[in-house]
């Protein structure tokens, strides 16, 4: 073999992997085993002639039958929030209210400095009904207000200080958007549901820009450690549970401490209208830098299903079985959402939708089915997230409208919280359209993937597990729908090129030439292996354009 000359060196890769298998989510070529990178972008995908491309300072790694796959891109997630949190009275690792409960202390005698006691992951289901009470904080902190945000961030639980300091009495009326628990004798349980946890945190100390830094550098390690190497991040701006974490994007990205591809959605303000609309291309302009897009708002549309804040077409059913007469809240008019959705589009924002219910899902539907008779075409790739009810009628609808659908897998098995608080207020016919992926798939819906981390866990291989399997890896629980059950492939191009298109992250999500190198190497090749074991893997390496951001200390 002749020797290589200068002109040779030039073409070799900078990395090479090889030895696959190599799940490219391409279908041009699904299949391969080696990949080569020069700079941040691929330059070849396919078997033995790419390894032409080693030259003397090619890193080299050998898979040796591991697998690559693109890196996972979250469409819906709270990094800095989650990471914030993490810094906090953490309970989102903590197993049950005695569990809580010692956190809490342990948390508060390790901090007598702290003016509040604030944090959160606490779940439904570990207080009868949902709803824990104020007096178990009492006990527990009897000195300090605490406030603490539940796993879905649709309630929080204050102590009796807290609701002191808020001034929430017996008299205090619920605002539109939320709800004050209260116990038989019309008194302050400490539990606030949606848009009363406002009421309280209003109060809570800000968050520093040093500890929201923190929080997002946090989170994006935790996520590359799990092969996210992008995302969009689902809420910036002031909301009840979370300072606005676009400050943090700006000064981690200014700082080159941002290694992830962002896209950024900030929040609608559902108590205004659309006289928002310049300071959001305001916000836009001045928070898009960088690796971070800003291009998307954000609509809460409705609530969960748990509290019965879902948006339903028909009542929810009382614990008798009968109808209730709450049919849920729709947070912006369905007679003003289309105007709204139509002004954004033509402002060239794609519009994320919190919608869950089945009513919020029509809503959202027929407000992008509205901007696009007024606007025609204009790739904005709106989208809506978690569809728990989606009426037959409207799954259609999104291959038909360009609507993605932003899908939380975890979700779609059976566990206390879906048995216990949500199953039985449904009722039959309703429990059986929940998280329909099969539905969507097979009505030709691009179907993207998320976790809403924190509100579960930002594993894409425990969401990968359970959109496959319909239930969460380890659990005896019967299998949730087995008929929604979706492929592997599906599940992973959800979680790639699924979320990358609504990223508008076009150049990533497969692995082809010419796409930028966003990679993750598996310790096992789930492919060959059964369903039942998906969840078993780890991420070994993960790759954002071609610089190696996460390699597991025991690969």
């Amino acid at each position: 073999m002749p020797a290589r000359t200068s002109a040779d060196l030039v073409l070799t890769a900078d990395l090479v992997l090889t030895g696959g298998p190599v799940h490219t989510v391409d279908p041009v070529r699904p299949l391969a085993t080696s990949v080569a990178v020069r700079g941040e972008r691929i330059v070849a995908v396919g078997h033995d002639e790419v390894r032409d491309l080693i030259g003397p300072a090619t890193e080299v790694v050998d898979l040796h039958g591991r697998l690559l796959v693109p890196g996972f891109q979250d469409a819906h997630a709270h990094p800095v929030g989650a990471g914030v949190e993490r810094g906090l009275c953490d309970l989102s690792d903590a197993d049950g209210a005695a569990a809580y409960a010692a956190r809490v202390r342990a948390y508060a005698d390790a901090h007598p400095e702290r003016p509040w006691i604030t944090g959160g992951g606490w779940s439904l289901e570990a207080f009868p009904g949902g709803t824990p009470d104020r007096r178990q904080l009492d006990s527990l902190v009897p000195d300090r207000p605490v406030y603490l945000v539940n796993r879905d961030h649709h309630g929080a639980w204050a102590n009796t200080r807290a609701l002191d300091i808020a001034g929430i009495t017996r008299y205090t009326p619920d605002p539109a958007d939320g709800r004050i628990e209260r116990d038989a004798d019309g008194r302050p349980t400490g539990m606030l549901q949606e848009g009363a946890m406002r009421l309280v945190a209003d109060h809570v100390p800000t968050v520093t820009p040093e500890e929201q830094l923190a929080g997002l550098l946090r989170a994006q390690a935790v996520l590359h450690s799990l092969g996210v190497t992008a995302w969009q991040d689902a809420l910036l701006g002031d909301h009840a549970s979370t300072a606005d974490p676009a400050p943090a994007y700006r000064r981690a990205v200014e700082q080159g401490l941002l290694t992830a591809r962002v896209r950024g959605a900030l929040w609608w303000d559902r108590a205004r209208g659309t006289e928002q609309l310049p300071e959001l291309l305001a916000r836009r302009e001045e928070f898009t830098l960088g690796t971070v897009n800003c291009h998307t708002v954000k609509i809460m549309q409705d609530g969960i299903a748990e509290n019965h804040t879902a948006a339903m077409l028909a009542p929810y059913l009382t614990a008798c079985g009968c109808a209730s007469g709450n049919a849920g809240i729709s947070f912006v008019d369905p007679a003003e959402l289309a105007g709204i959705v139509t002004r954004l589009d033509a402002e060239d924002f794609q519009v994320h939708f919190h919608a869950l219910g089945d009513r919020a899902v029509r809503e959202a539907l027929d407000a992008v089915e509205a901007a696009l008779r007024a606007n025609g075409r204009r790739d904005n790739r709106h989208h809506l997230a978690h569809l728990q009810v989606v009426d037959a009628a409207d799954v259609p609808r999104f291959r038909a409208l360009g609507a993605t659908a932003t899908v939380q897998p975890l979700w779609a098995a059976h566990e206390p919280q879906m048995d216990e608080l949500t199953i039985p207020f449904l009722g039959e016919e309703r429990a059986a359209r929940q998280y329909p992926f099969a539905d969507l798939v097979h009505g030709g819906a691009t179907l993207a993937a998320g976790s809403d981390w924190p509100v579960s866990s930002p594993d894409p291989i425990a969401a990968l597990h359970t959109a496959v399997n319909r239930r969460q890896h380890g659990s005896d629980r019967p299998v949730f729908l087995p008929e929604q059950r979706i492929t592997l492939a599906a599940a992973l191009t959800a979680y790639t090129a699924g979320s990358a298109h609504v990223n508008h992250l076009d150049d990533t999500g497969v692995i082809a030439p010419g796409r930028l190198a966003d990679l993750v190497v598996l310790d096992r090749d789930v492919f060959a292996r059964p369903a039942e074991e998906i969840a078993l893997a780890r991420v070994e390496q993960t790759f954002v354009g071609g610089r190696r951001v996460h390699h597991a200390p025991d690969a």
